[in-house]
């Protein structure tokens, strides 16, 4: 939550005020205005490495030299990295995001010449030639140009340069704009650069591709709008209060990866850099119109997008991910940054939160509220208000008296507490903590030397230094049972404010020249501040439990990496039907990008929802991977139940639907933990050739099988529906009624009702009933629907396990079947050979979706038992097959046989 003015009734942003656009950052207008310098690649410098290749290149104007490494990798990518030839001091290379070696692949000379140089590997299907004058490098397949670096010649890179000589020219240049790259000037901010400007940038040409996506966190399209006559995205983390919506600048986090797609293949720019960032995007179309030329005549170009990426400071580190297609692609980043974490299952549960509850009393009397309203739900949260003057890692004595009896009191119960815990620390003496902070020298400090001083809500408050590994461990130990007074194993934590929000600081941020561990200025990371506190948090809860319990931490800053670690959500909207509407872009866009455990505050942290808007924004989060509803303290309270009978009704219905779905959203986590396929999926990731899906983003695809479109309007009595693929079926899982596919359906709806519809080819398994709360789904029956396609086939998972532990991981206690429906037999069987859970869950019904006739009789075979024949009823209007009365244990082999 930002800084909110406690008298506002209605937001109205002050962003123009508050925030930079591209016109104020001094680095933009240089590289955007400046000379448009011509490298050469000395191609007579080229050595093969054995992690690729590496050349000189040289600006003769300048004569600036570079080094460049390129060094593909087995797995389809390419790595780009430019450096200083000699520079006078290391500049900032990003650590900790790209897990693990990756594999490089020797490179061999195919052909050259004084021009280029063709360099191939492995099979040979890729090649990277790179050109002398002007320097460009193309990535070839099957001798196609995919993407050219560089093509626009638009490389840049200002190299360090020395303090004590730069600061004798300025003194005789005191009114010359050259002293302005030293320094600069935001409102009454002053920035000193330590090391003069130090800012780079290049671009890239993807060929024949005309759609690009993501580059998160922005309220805006999920298809990235051409930038040449409006702002760029802006990849700089900032505390946006209520932002504005369709704006490409910058939110609480960023992920510099951008996806390019077209029917035959996806690919992937990773720019990996944390300070201020920006990208251009430029659409150019593929007719040439010239109205006073004959309609024959007219030129047939091919289309391309040009990309430009700017940014302030380190070293130009990209990695082009080949492809060839979306789930390639995904595999690849993942294998890069890391894969999504495996969630506890409780946190796929729904969340209930407010800026605050009073007390414990309240929190007692909420949680009692979902049990008599028969409203399933897993955590409850406490914001700030719950700690002593907002010293995190405390609690206030009078309101939360005994904070572990509060926890056993859920925990009885099977749900836990989640608390706040930001990243400033108040500026109190008398506080152990704070000293321990201060003394351990855990702090950020100014450009001085002294400790960072700025403004959150404890006031006068202090930065931890996440970027430093002895702060982080000493942060993680404060996590610890016997130091964090109060907590339990069943207490997790929220991460806020870690943008850094700094009230006072510029861009209501921390100052650029402020300093880290390591002597780093605060711009060369700050996109990974937030990062680095959701990493010692996790670490923290990992080490609480001794490595043995799967850790929930929620964050509002992130950058490329934070998959590995948790959860984060899209921060201060506020409760209109467009915050609805743009939060289905903002994640998949962020989806895109690998944040798959993500969600939106449903009703809107600020101002209070209509009734039908609060209904309309469960139904749309519970078919989204986080659950949570969260309000401020300046709007009323919005518990489920206060809105009449009738919306608690809607409102119970939603929630209970995503319990039952649970298994499903459960082992669609798993495939992100273990493959780095996203749950929630624009359209185009699974109908890559349909055209008509690239621009959509008001619906998209929950997995492979279940498609889902949202009501996001008011007062709506019918929806549009692209429902994809000609050759596709599709089922409403509401009504089981059959559409073909590749069309647009009128829907009715009414307040009741989301369209959802199952993909023909699909098995989806569903809990029978909600429960109370995750821990029930270990008990209950499950039931699977499956869904045949138009040649009577379908398939799917379902993975199980403790729902908690890392005994998955450890000792491969999980349990994975795979369903397969084919030629009228629906076989249950393992789906790999790893897996030792034995689970007691019970399939106890079946519902097939298109049968095209009732059948004589269902046969049902047990490995090491006698055949049985089954209860059944076939619904001859929507072609339906239930089988009921089976209880058949998931993790046994058996089939069921349709005669």
């Amino acid at each position: 939550m930002a800084e909110v003015n406690q008298s506002v009734v209605s937001v109205v942003p002050d962003d123009e005020e508050k925030f930079k656009k591209s016109e104020h950052v001094a680095f933009y207008r240089r590289q955007i205005q400046g000379p448009n310098l011509q490298y050469q690649a000395l191609l007579d410098t080229m050595v093969l490495t054995e992690k690729g290749a590496r050349f000189e290149l040289l600006e003769p104007d300048t004569q600036t030299s570079l080094l460049l490494s390129v060094s593909p990798c087995k797995n389809d990518t390419v790595r780009i990295l430019i450096d200083e030839l000699q520079p006078i001091k290391a500049r900032y290379r990003v650590p900790d995001v790209i897990t693990g070696e990756q594999q490089c692949a020797q490179l061999r000379v195919e052909r050259q010449s004084k021009y280029c140089v063709s360099l191939s590997w492995s099979s040979g299907r890729h090649r990277v030639c790179v050109w002398h004058f002007p320097f460009r490098l193309e990535i070839l397949c099957e001798d196609e140009v995919m993407v050219t670096f560089n093509s626009k010649g638009k490389l840049w890179f200002e190299t360090l340069q020395d303090p004590t000589r730069a600061s004798s020219h300025d003194s005789e240049l005191q009114e010359d704009h050259t002293s302005l790259l030293w320094k600069e000037t935001f409102k009454q901010f002053v920035d000193v650069k330590a090391n003069g400007p130090s800012s780079i940038g290049s671009d890239f040409c993807f060929h024949e591709f005309s759609h690009v996506y993501g580059l998160p966190e922005h309220a805006d399209s999920l298809q990235l709008r051409d930038t040449r006559h409006g702002e760029p995205y802006r990849l700089y983390n900032l505390d946006v209060f209520a932002y504005e919506l369709y704006s490409r600048l910058g939110l609480y986090g960023s992920v510099p990866l951008l996806v390019a797609h077209k029917p035959d293949r996806t690919l992937g720019v990773f720019w990996l850099n944390a300070s201020e960032t920006f990208v251009n995007v430029r659409y150019n179309p593929s007719e040439h119109q010239d109205d006073r030329s004959p309609q024959l005549k007219r030129k047939r170009i091919q289309p391309r997008t040009d990309v430009h990426w700017l940014s302030e400071s380190g070293v130009i580190d990209c990695v082009v991910l080949l492809g060839p297609s979306p789930q390639q692609l995904f595999s690849q980043y993942a294998q890069l940054t890391g894969y999504q974490a495996l969630p506890p299952l409780f946190a796929l549960g729904y969340h209930q939160c407010r800026w605050n509850y009073n007390d414990e009393a309240d929190v007692k009397a909420v949680d009692a509220g979902f049990d008599r309203h028969d409203i399933p739900y897993d955590v409850i949260w406490l914001d700030i208000e719950h700690t002593d003057g907002k010293r995190y890692f405390t609690w206030d004595s009078a309101l939360f008296p005994e904070p572990a009896s509060l926890q056993h009191h859920l925990e009885k119960k099977r749900r836990k507490l989640v608390v706040i815990n930001d990243p400033h620390i108040k500026t109190d003496p008398d506080w152990s903590l704070y000293r321990e902070a201060r003394d351990g020298g855990h702090f950020v400090k100014d450009r001085e030397g002294k400790i960072y001083q700025g403004s959150c809500w404890p006031g006068e408050s202090s930065y931890l230094d996440f970027s430093s590994p002895d702060t982080r461990s000493w942060y993680s130990r404060c996590f610890r049972l016997d130091k964090y007074q109060g907590s339990t194993p069943s207490l997790f934590v929220w991460n806020d404010m870690n943008e850094p929000s700094v009230f006072d600081g510029p861009e209501q941020t921390m100052p650029k020249d402020a300093v880290h561990y390591g002597g780093w200025e605060h711009r060369e990371l700050h996109n990974l501040y937030g990062f680095y506190q959701h990493m010692a948090t996790v670490e923290g809860l990992i080490t609480r439990s001794g490595g043995l319990e799967r850790p929930f931490v929620l964050s509002r800053s992130f950058f490329a990496g934070s998959q590995r670690l948790g959860a984060v959500w899209t921060g201060d909207n506020a409760a209109s039907w467009e915050y609805l509407k743009i939060s289905i872009p903002m994640l998949l866009s962020l989806s895109v990008a690998g944040i798959a455990f993500c969600g939106a505050d449903v009703g809107g942290f600020v101002q209070d929802p209509e009734p039908e808007l609060l209904v309309r924004w469960y139904q749309a989060a519970a078919l989204q991977p986080f659950f949570r509803g969260h309000s401020a303290n300046t709007t009323k309270r919005r518990e489920p139940w206060l809105f009449g009978e009738e919306v608690t009704a809607s409102i119970r219905t939603a929630i209970q639907q995503r319990y039952c779905l649970l298994p499903y959203w459960y082992t669609l986590f798993h495939q992100a933990h273990t493959s780095g396929q996203p749950p929630l999926r624009p359209l185009w990731v699974e109908f890559p050739t349909e055209q008509s899906t690239f621009p959509v983003d008001n619906q998209y695809m929950i997995g492979g099988a279940l498609l889902a479109c949202p009501v996001t309007d008011p007062g709506v009595q019918e929806i549009q529906v692209l429902l994809p693929g000609s050759d596709e079926v599709w089922y409403d899982v509401h009504s089981a009624e059959m559409y073909k596919g590749g069309k647009t359906l009128s829907l009715p709806v009414t307040l009741d009702s989301v369209p959802v519809f199952q993909r023909g080819g699909s098995v989806v398994c569903r809990s029978t009933v909600s429960g109370f709360c995750t821990a029930d789904l270990q008990h209950l029956p499950f039931s699977i629907t499956v869904a045949l396609n138009s040649q009577g086939v379908a398939d799917g998972e379902l993975y199980l396990d403790d729902g908690h532990s890392f005994s998955y991981r450890d000792r491969k206690a999980f349990c994975l079947r795979r369903f397969n429906m084919l030629s009228g037999r629906l076989l249950c069987r393992s789906a790999g050979e790893e897996g030792t859970f034995d689970t007691d869950t019970v399939i106890q019904s079946v519902i097939i979706l298109g049968v095209k006739g009732k059948p004589s009789t269902v046969v049902v075979h047990v490995s090491g038992a006698n055949d049985t024949s089954a209860a059944f009823q076939y619904t001859e209007t929507c072609c339906t097959l239930t089988v009921s009365n089976l209880n058949l244990r998931v993790a046994t082999d058996w089939e069921i046989q349709i005669l």
